[in-house]
Order: C-alpha cells, then sequence, then structure tokens
C-alpha cells in the first residue's frame, strides 16, 4: 500500500514537472518574464490602478512644465485652476455642522446630485477647487518619482557596473564615495536641494534629487557584476576577443536587468514619499505651485473640520505608493528564475490520470 502510494506521488510529481516545462516550452527569457509579471494578480490589478490614476490626474489638470517665469502648459479637462477663486459654499444644506467648501461628489446613483458636481473634492479656505489643487499635486508627485527613479537607476546602474567589473582602485573610489552619501540622511539632503532650488520648478528639484538617489541600487548591481564577471560565459566573451565595452553591455548587464529594474521600481515609491516629506516640511515644490505634502501640509489643521481637505492627497499618497510596490513585487516574481507555475488541483489530478 506504501509503495503504491508513493508511486502515485512520484507519478504525479513528474506529471507537475511535465505541465510546468511544457508550459515555458520555447519562451525567451522576455516572454517567461512577461508571462510570469502578467499571471501575478496584485501586480497586475497594481499597474491597471496606477495607469488609470496617471491618465485621470494629466488629463483632468493638464500638463505643466517649466519655472513660474517660464511655463509651459497643457490645459485640460477640468474647468478649474489652482489659482480661480469661487464664493465657498455654505448653509445649503449640504455642509453639516457649519462647515464651508464641503465636496461636491455625489457617488451613489439614485441621488439627483449624482456625478462629480461643482467642487467634486470641496473647497479650501480661500475657495480655491480642490479636486484642481490635488490633481495639480498628484500631477507634480508623479513627475517627482518618475525623474528620480529615471536619474537613480541610469546612475546607480553606471556606478555599479563599473565598479563591479573593474574592481581595484577604481572600485575602492566608487564605493567609498557610495558610502559617504549613504551616511547622509536622505531627508537632510533632500532638505537642502529643496530649499535651495524647490523653487525652481518640480523638474529641477527631481533632477537634483536623482543625484543622490543611486547609492542602493549601485551597491546592488556591483554585487551582480562581481558574480556574473567570473561565470563561463564572460570567459568565453574574454577568449573570443570581446571589448569590455561589449561585454559589460552585451554579456553581464542583460542578465542583471531584473534586479535593477525591480530596484528602480520599489526606489519610485520612496522617491515619491521623500517628495512628500519634504513638502510637509516646507522644503519641496513652493507656492503658488502646490504638491500632495505641501497640501497636507497646509490643512492638517482641518482634520477634525473639514477633514476631506486632508484624506484626498493622502489617499493619492497611499495609492500610488501602494501600487508601485505591488508592481515591484510582481516584477521580482517575474524575474525570480526559481518561481514556477502555481500547479492547481485540477492540475496534479490530470497529472495523476495521466500517469495511471
Amino acid at each position: 500500500m506504501t509503495d503504491k502510494n508513493e508511486t502515485s506521488t512520484e507519478v504525479a510529481g513528474s506529471g507537475e514537472n511535465a505541465i510546468a516545462n511544457k508550459e515555458i516550452e520555447g519562451l525567451s527569457q522576455g516572454q517567461l518574464v512577461r508571462k510570469r509579471f502578467v499571471r501575478h494578480r496584485g501586480a497586475m490589478i497594481a499597474l491597471v490602478t496606477l495607469i488609470f490614476i496617471v491618465l485621470f490626474t494629466y488629463s483632468a489638470s493638464g500638463l505643466h512644465l517649466g519655472t513660474e517665469k517660464q511655463p509651459i502648459s497643457i490645459p485640460g479637462w477640468w474647468h478649474y485652476g489652482i489659482t480661480d477663486l469661487s464664493d465657498l459654499r455654505y448653509g445649503d444644506g449640504v455642509c453639516d455642522d457649519g462647515a464651508t467648501g464641503c465636496p461636491t461628489l455625489q457617488l451613489n446613483p439614485f441621488a439627483p446630485e449624482f456625478g462629480l458636481g461643482d467642487h467634486p473634492f470641496g473647497q479650501d479656505d480661500i475657495g480655491r477647487d480642490y479636486f484642481a489643487l490635488v490633481m495639480r499635486g498628484t500631477e507634480q508627485s508623479i513627475m517627482v518619482m518618475l525623474i528620480i527613479g529615471g536619474m537613480g537607476g541610469i546612475i546607480g546602474t553606471v556606478v555599479g557596473a563599473i565598479a563591479g567589473y573593474f574592481r581595484g582602485r577604481l572600485d575602492g573610489f566608487l564605493m567609498r564615495l557610495t558610502d559617504l552619501i549613504i551616511t547622509i540622511p536622505a531627508i537632510i539632503i533632500g532638505a537642502v536641494i529643496g530649499y535651495k532650488v524647490g523653487n525652481l520648478g518640480v523638474v529641477v528639484l527631481g533632477l537634483y534629487l536623482g543625484l543622490f538617489s543611486w547609492t542602493g541600487l549601485a551597491r546592488l548591481v556591483r554585487g551582480e557584476f562581481l558574480s556574473l564577471r567570473e561565470r563561463e560565459f564572460v570567459d568565453a566573451a574574454r577568449v573570443a576577443g570581446a571589448s569590455n565595452k561589449r561585454i559589460i553591455f552585451k554579456h553581464i548587464l542583460p542578465n542583471a536587468v531584473g534586479i535593477i529594474i525591480v530596484s528602480v521600481t520599489l526606489s519610485m515609491s520612496g522617491a515619491i514619499l521623500l517628495e512628500t516629506g519634504l513638502s510637509f516640511l516646507g522644503f519641496g515644490v513652493v507656492a503658488p505651485d502646490v504638491s500632495l505634502g505641501s497640501l497636507i501640509s497646509t490643512y492638517q489643521d482641518s482634520f477634525a473640520t473639514r477633514p476631506w481637505l486632508f484624506w484626498w492627497p493622502g489617499l493619492f499618497i497611499i495609492s500610488i505608493a501602494l501600487c508601485i510596490n505591488f508592481i515591484g513585487d510582481g516584477l521580482r516574481d517575474a524575474f525570480d528564475p526559481r518561481q514556477r507555475r502555481r500547479i492547481t488541483k485540477k492540475d496534479r489530478q490530470r497529472a495523476v490520470t495521466a500517469g495511471n
């Protein structure tokens, strides 16, 4: 009886391996990664949500670049701007407990006021439309996130690749520079940079912050290059006469791209939180422009009386950060060669039946 059970288990195991191997048969590494990522339910939901937030934000508020003196703007579909003033809503039967500027957003489809209304997120103390402010703040935070993530990814990859491949004195110099920057708290670096260039616009702020956001990735890439440069395929490339540039970019870097993409993705979550913290402390985006952090800082005292002034920017910060984290988890699992397809009970039963 025991031998029969053991035989069935072995047959099922071999059948499951056959099912898993058949799933990846004939697929390239890129196709395999894409297949694993698409099957990660949390990552796909987060990706769709993030795309929706980005498209909704930029279509509503428009695109704004440049500085205060030389602005570059493409208007969106929302009819209010961040400087437009209107009469504060008060005593109209919607605002309770004497509150002013309450939201007009109504999600009940059976209510007569169903829809966005004139001020879906309410109004601030002086009558500005809070929906326009939150959309503008989200636009700023997303732009900072992308700039910091992109610059940190490029600089960290280059520094880590050079240090890990060439080693020696160059490796020692680059890693000591990396250690020096790591020892300085990011919030202090950001505060100094924000104080100096915060009034020049979010693009300039993001570029300066990106110059100091590469250290963690550089150490990860260096470790990968130290390991990969000793592999047989690299020795074969050297024997074939390949240059150092070709070995780095054609042979080693493609094998390290997984850890780079995952690290950059997760660093974007930290970037948006860094910008939020700086703006909350007053060292980020400065008035008359706004960001999600500056909105929370400005209206933190209104939480008890008008909580929507605190909820909406906080909701967008949390949503974007969670989406980035889930996407990063999905990419990490997709690039992990040890990840296998999850075998369902139906697949396992089919494997046992095929073995019998």
